[in-house]
């Protein structure tokens, strides 16, 4: 039976275990709006463009699953190129559909109208104009598996008034899991061979690795062979800070604590890092360490990047963490937080100069714990990204740590918070 395409698109969504949109309703996308009324899909108002699709980007980095975001034509559609550029940087799987003037006829001319799919090109893996209503269930398929597929990233689909409405017979397509494919035997074997030949090995853990199907086994790998670990700033909490043999976050140059070790290592097992994430070490031709790189796709190679003591690091994250000086230090305050949170407790931060401090000395005993960003480095996201976290976890406790300046980029989306009932805590810092 034919059906409004708006309504085989939302049936779509569905079929894929979407649960939130969050967006602004406009004249371009109000089909979608109706079909959501009957749907098991809640819609989150936000009250800017770009705080919708930081909250759909965090989506996508908690869960894996593709976060979906919403808004109309022209000024809507652009008010999501930083949040997108965030997604694909970083990669969080996020899709943004927009809405478009009637392609077909129109009565309206230019007015407001943006090559919306063209603009969205350098910042997204796929972006697309839905130009007939049969092919909307193909479209949203084939957008979420390349969203989630690694390396993760943003996604766009630009709905016109007139193909919201067209009617259709397109049916849904299933969705079928996709085992990642296994190393050659050659390379695991050569890994296993340098392995065995180092004598100062270290492990260092990047973004990349903070998926659920890599999670445990790296924390069997390092139980089970002994090797001491370090992470990037997007890898906090991959394997538990608390684990003896964790030597502490790159979050710095070189020089401190953890670039020691860096330094002194004859090899360097990379667990999911990206150049994309400032680098935590400055390879040089000729010199060691050696580098294995194992990840979901190969090494992008870069002029810094191209593969081939504990107990006096804790005592120097203590210094300050006792200060009574108002304003208070770094330290102090991170501190506090850290003793205020429960293990999974979610702090996500917005970007500024305590995100350095934060990554150094908060200590994230679970993964996705302590959500900072290392690749776009955007403010204004720390607040959404909270409130992403809160309606996906309610039973949590979540907290945003930003900026003034950064607090106030997206502030108004305090009140989705209100309306959606989520507990989220702001911690602010000033530099006055």
């Amino acid at each position: 039976m034919a059906r409004k395409t708006s309504d085989v698109m939302v049936k779509a969504l569905e079929n894929e275990g979407i649960e939130y949109i969050f967006g602004i309703p406009g004249e371009e996308n109000l089909d979608l709006l109706d079909s959501l009324k009957n749907s098991t899909i809640k819609l989150v108002v936000t009250r800017h463009e770009q705080a919708a699709g930081f909250m759909a980007a965090t989506v996508g980095r908690l869960s894996g699953k593709v976060g979906v975001a919403l808004s109309t034509l022209g000024p809507g559609a652009t008010n999501f190129a930083t949040a997108a550029a965030y997604a694909q940087l970083a990669g969080f799987a996020m899709m943004m559909i927009t809405g478009q003037k009637p392609i077909r006829k129109s009565k309206q001319g230019s007015f407001q109208i943006v090559d919306i799919v063209e603009n969205m090109r350098p910042i997204t893996k796929f972006t697309k104009q839905i130009a007939d209503g049969e092919l909307v269930t193909s479209l949203v398929r084939e957008a979420i598996r390349v969203s989630e597929e690694e390396k993760p990233g943003a996604v766009h689909l630009e709905l016109p008034e007139d193909i919201a409405e067209q009617m259709t017979d397109a049916q849904v397509f299933p969705v079928h899991p996709v085992r990642r494919p296994i190393a050659e035997v050659k390379a695991i074997q050569k890994a296993i061979d340098m392995i065995e030949a180092a004598d100062t090995p270290l492990l260092l853990i990047g973004a990349g690795a903070n998926r659920k199907r890599t999670q445990k086994m790296l924390r069997e790998f390092v139980d089970e062979l002994g090797i001491p670990f370090v992470s990037t700033q997007m890898g906090k909490g991959v394997v538990t800070e608390a684990h003896p043999l964790y030597l502490g976050c790159c979050a710095l140059s070189a020089k401190d604590y953890e670039h020691v070790c860096i330094e002194k290592a004859d090899l360097i097992i990379m667990v999911g890092h990206d150049v994309v994430e400032k680098p935590p070490f400055i390879m040089q031709h000729g010199k060691p360490p050696l580098v294995i790189h194992i990840h979901f796709y190969t090494a992008k190679v870069d002029n810094v990047y191209f593969p081939q003591v504990k107990k006096e690091l804790e005592a120097h994250l203590l210094i300050g963490i006792d200060d009574n000086r108002f304003p208070l230090m770094p330290q102090r305050i991170v501190h506090d937080l850290r003793k205020a949170m429960p293990d999974d407790g979610i702090a996500c931060l917005d970007n500024g100069m305590y995100k350095i401090w934060f990554a150094r000395c908060y200590k994230a005993y679970e993964p996705n714990t302590l959500l900072l960003d290392n690749a776009l480095a955007t403010m204004g996201a720390g607040l959404p990204s909270a409130m992403a976290a809160a309606l996906l976890y309610p039973e949590k406790k979540i907290v945003a740590v930003c900026g003034d300046g950064g607090f106030m980029m997206n502030s108004q989306a305090s009140e989705v918070s209100i309306l959606g009932n989520c507990h989220v805590q702001s911690l602010l810092t000033s530099r006055d």
